[in-house]
């Protein structure tokens, strides 16, 4: 049986050992089925002719049908360049070659009708197209074209051959070899119940499709299967993991739970955190691993209610643990426990890299003999000396900063995986969470405390800059803070560091009557710390900072978020900077500077940020704006989004809709033995070996 698979791509005709190295590094192209699944971008329509006439600059490739009249070498050096005025007698366009000057002349004649094709662009008032594709007229039938395949290449391949047509070339050789059929990788049952297009005519009609009806087809073929064994892994190994792990059972609400919600809960809960902490108490006394992702804007209190779970698991005798990433947030989280659990018999600890050994050594001791109630860490508590009597459950903020491998790290604490409580103040768009946390139960807290205002967005740009800082002054003389934010330049500390000490010293100057702190990723956690104690006391009126603060700083006092250049941040990273003020009763807001020249894109940020406040509407854009490879977290969680063909940000619907299918099978089909769904639980195994991820063990 012929199986593309195992075939190296050395060997397919007009690739060869040198071509194979291009694209295994390039592309990760090793195998023919790698090159089958090596898709399109974009399609250009070959079957129509446009006239020069036509051309405005705003379109994209087209077709002309006419001849060259004269060629023109133009410049010097690196400069030159070859011009033919090519002509359909509707007008003329230049035709222009920065290499190749020589081959050309030799090969294009003057007066020979030609098909060109290529991308035109009107530079100095004159239509030009650069580098165009030329065929003699007579060569080429327009009609049985159809749609043009158009593959991303690097500069790396384009200088050695492999251009966009070479790719086409080589994927047609491809299908001479492949056989009619191909082994069909649904089964037939939802092949014929959900009307979708054999795999053999998909795969060929997705690279060189006749017209827009069949490739529609095709992509609807690839994209549901694509999508469909991301949720049919997601959801059987939900299915195993609450059959394989048990998980401790939190039958009673104590003491420490009723105390602190009589005694000590600051506020009213919204309607929000209730149903959230009716969801946690189902899921942690039902005797199966409870893993619960809780989403909540900035500001909608998501720490109290991970707080009520912790009070849980102290009532039902277990010790809880909350992981931060950064030692500025598990120092709040540790301050924030231990202001609200005032007067309670409840042992708070703090564990970060900085903790000394002779307070390390205690503390590890009272974490195995069960004194401490609550630890707070960072990364820290991930090393292997760091035991607990009894921890029953763990609360992972912002988690996809944790690495996997870091997070699973935590289930080994115990001889019974603690219930995990995932929490995070970066909204993720719906397509995101069923796929990235598709295995988790989801909870949103989409309500903020009563009393707080909408934050006031403003986008300004750099010459009224005076404007904002007498706004400002006016804010600080009556008794309120700033945060002024400088982005990370280029990859370098050094640059970043040289931009906000320059905006730092032009501050100080402005804003002589009062007193200025910095804070930076270079700098030591203790002067970190110490900066922003200076800050949330009031002994500092303005903080500037880099994006150290995006998360976790809580100073209800500052009402002011200036955020310099904000054209380099996205959507989701402006919202979580925004987040810092706002936490307070009075109106506070936030002034996004930027330069003059902004591309399209940029001025759409700007404009979604002045128009929302609500972290959803934001992601759902940002999506959209970027693409689901760009979004904060999902690198830093150990997927890397290669999907071959869906786009999360557009296919939504099918997600939603190939989820419920796969939900169906899993509930139907619990111990994978039905017959029918046979070729489904193979190919999901080969799309796991393949990939080399588990799609349902990412969170």
């Amino acid at each position: 049986m012929f199986d593309p698979t195992t075939r190296d791509i050395k060997y397919l005709p007009g690739v060869g050992e040198q071509r194979a190295t291009l694209l295994n590094r390039e592309l990760n192209i090793y195998s023919l089925y790698d090159l089958l699944y090596y898709f399109p971008y974009r399609y250009v329509d070959r079957s129509r002719l446009f006239t020069v006439s036509e051309i405005d600059g705003r379109m994209p490739h087209i077709q002309l049908c006419g001849e060259i009249r004269s060629f023109e070498e133009m410049g010097e050096g690196a400069s030159r360049r070859l011009v033919a005025h090519f002509t359909d007698g509707t007008g003329f366009v230049d035709l222009v070659w920065f290499r190749g000057i020589k081959y050309v002349k030799g090969r294009y004649k003057i007066g020979t009708k030609y098909i060109v094709f290529g991308k035109p662009t009107i530079f100095g008032g004159r239509a030009n197209i650069a580098h165009p594709d030329i065929d003699p007229a007579e060569t080429l039938q327009l009609s049985s074209m159809g749609l043009q395949p158009y593959y991303n290449t690097t500069e790396r391949m384009k200088r050695s051959g492999l251009n966009s047509q070479a790719m086409a070339k080589l994927t047609a050789n491809l299908f001479s070899l492949l056989p009619e059929t191909l082994d069909e990788t649904l089964s037939d049952s939802i092949i014929k119940r959900y009307n979708l297009m054999p795999l053999s005519k998909a795969l060929k009609l997705i690279h060189f499709p006749s017209n827009v009806n069949e490739l529609r087809h095709a992509e609807y073929r690839l994209k549901f299967e694509e999508l469909f064994y991301i949720q049919l892994g997601i959801l059987n190994y939900s299915k195993e993991r609450n059959f394989k792990y048990a998980g401790h059972n939190f039958t009673k609400v104590g003491e420490m739970f009723n105390r602190f919600y009589h005694e000590n809960l600051p506020f009213e809960l919204t309607g929000a955190q209730k149903r959230v902490v009716r969801e946690i108490r189902r899921d942690v006394n039902r005797c199966v691993q409870m893993n619960r992702l809780m989403q909540g804007d900035v500001g909608s209190g998501k720490t109290l209610v991970a707080l009520l779970a912790m009070l849980l698991a102290k009532d039902n005798g277990f010790q809880a643990c909350m992981m931060a990433p950064t030692e500025i947030l598990a120092e709040q989280h540790y301050s924030t426990l231990c202001r609200m659990l005032k007067g309670l018999p409840m042992r708070v600890e703090l564990l970060t890299g900085s903790t000394r050994q002779k307070e390390r050594t205690p503390l590890l001791a009272g974490l195995i003999s069960g004194e401490i109630d609550i630890l707070v860490s960072t990364h820290a508590v991930l090393e292997d000396n760091v035991n607990f009597a009894q921890l029953g459950l763990v609360v992972i903020d912002e988690q996809h900063r944790f690495g996997v491998v870091q997070r699973a790290k935590m289930w080994k604490k115990n001889n019974i995986p603690p219930h995990v409580l995932v929490m995070t103040a970066t909204p993720i768009p719906r397509t995101l969470a069923m796929t990235l946390y598709g295995d988790l139960d989801v909870s949103v807290i989409d309500e903020l405390p009563p009393g707080r205002k909408p934050i006031t967005t403003r986008h300004i740009f750099r010459n009224r800059i005076d404007e904002v800082y007498s706004f400002i002054e006016k804010q600080l003389r009556e008794g309120r803070q700033a945060y002024i934010v400088y982005p990370l330049i280029t990859e370098s500390e050094k640059m970043d560091l040289k931009n906000l000490e320059e905006g730092y010293a032009q501050l100080c100057n402005r804003f002589c009557d009062y007193r200025i702190g910095k804070l930076h990723g270079k700098m030591k956690p203790k002067e970190k710390d110490a900066e922003m104690q200076r800050f949330a006391s009031g002994e500092t009126q303005i903080l500037v900072s880099t994006t150290v603060i995006e998360v976790g700083v809580d100073v209800p006092n500052s009402t002011i978020m200036v955020i310099e250049n904000a054209e380099r941040f996205g959507l989701s990273q402006l919202h979580q900077l925004r987040g810092r003020v706002g936490r307070g009763a009075q109106q506070s807001y936030c002034i996004l500077v930027t330069d003059f020249k902004l591309s399209d894109d940029t001025r759409k940020r700007m404009e979604i940020m002045t128009a929302s406040n609500d972290g959803f509407e934001i992601a759902e854009a940002d999506l959209k704006l970027r693409g689901p490879g760009d979004i904060e977290g999902t690198q830093q969680s150990g997927i890397a989004f290669d999907l071959k063909i869906a786009n999360l940000a557009k296919d939504e619907q099918l997600l939603q809709f190939v989820r419920e299918i796969a939900r169906d099978i899993v509930d139907k089909d619990p111990d994978c033995s039905n017959e029918e769904n046979r070729i489904l639980w193979r190919r999901l195994a080969e799309f796991r070996r393949r990939s080399n991820r588990n799609w349902g063990a990412i969170s």
